[in-house]
């Protein structure tokens, strides 16, 4: 974990609008990713989550992909990545979400009744994917065994665990204060 938080300590910070959001390789793809950020990541997700409670990995694109892919690779499970378009496949399910600087659709494919999930995603900021995406899955039927974000930027995670009525498993806790990213533990 210390190379995935020495690399956010050194993230630069950009506004959108009113919105501060820091850019780092685990969650914007730029720079490129160092596979041992990558590794540490992984091997905290492992260490959180009881390998044996899931049957697949449930992601959103984009940034979700390479955590997935990785950890995916890593215990030897399937994942699926929750989209941000139609493809009108039999049992696909459209959410609506809205993020801190933008609004859209996702739409998840690939999961049913009988699976179990472990829902993995880059960035938790005002929880408005995760409480979409959280919604979409109860839809469908399918069970959600953990959580996991790798970046926790909300001060209020419980609000967004009341809303979804599960326990948010986060990496590395940071707020962004004058123009840098501050790690919280």
């Amino acid at each position: 974990m210390k190379r995935l938080k020495e690399s956010l300590e050194n993230a630069p910070v950009i506004m959108k609008g009113d919105y501060p959001y820091f850019i780092h390789p685990l969650t914007d793809g730029i720079p490129e990713i160092d596979p041992a950020v990558l590794k540490d990541a992984v091997n905290e997700i492992i260490r959180l989550v009881d390998i044996d409670s899931f049957d697949k990995i449930l992601t959103v694109e984009a940034m979700g992909l390479p955590i997935g892919v990785a950890l995916s690779m890593v215990v030897d499970k399937p994942m699926t990545v929750i989209r941000k378009r139609p493809y009108g496949l039999p049992g696909e399910v459209e959410v609506s979400q809205k993020t801190g600087y933008s609004s859209g659709k996702l739409y998840i494919n690939s999961v049913g009744p009988e699976d179990t999930l472990l829902l993995v995603d880059d960035v938790l900021s005002t929880g408005g994917t995760m409480v979409a995406v959280v919604d979409g899955i109860r839809r469908i039927g399918a069970k959600i065994s953990d959580i996991v974000v790798i970046v926790n930027k909300n001060r209020n995670i419980e609000e967004i665990e009341r809303k979804v009525n599960m326990k948010i498993k986060t990496l590395v806790n940071i707020e962004i204060k004058d123009g840098r990213v501050h790690i919280i533990d």
